[in-house]
């Protein structure tokens, strides 16, 4: 038998975390990005994150992917591939696919769920 959990019912919060970008994928900034973390699986993460303005390369491996649905604030990501970008503001959600190279550009500081999966 499976159990559903709500938020604040049952999901585990662990501490939130505090990280930079990496020196050689910094681009704009050195913004300070924060995690809390409310589910985590083997294959799975989801929690809420955010982040100060600024910019940095993203590289996803080929079994990872995200969704994200952002609460506050404006995002830019920027695909290398096709030299675009889709700008995603409160309300909008993402997917940042397998395999995806580009930068992820903080507009305006961003609070967002996300979920992370890897196969």
């Amino acid at each position: 038998m499976s159990s559903i959990w709500l938020a604040g019912h049952g999901l585990t919060q662990s501490e939130t975390t505090i990280d930079y970008p990496r020196p050689d994928r910094l681009v704009a900034g050195n913004p300070k990005r924060l995690t809390e973390s409310l589910y985590e699986h083997p294959n799975m993460n989801c929690g809420i994150w955010s982040c100060e303005a600024g910019a940095w390369n993203i590289v996803f491996a080929d079994n990872k992917q995200e969704f994200f649905q952002v609460i506050e604030g404006v995002v830019r990501l920027h695909d290398s591939k096709t030299q675009s970008f889709v700008e995603i503001k409160a309300g909008d959600a993402g997917i940042i696919p397998p395999g995806f190279t580009g930068t992820f550009e903080v507009l305006e500081a961003v609070r967002k769920y996300f979920v992370v999966v890897e196969a």
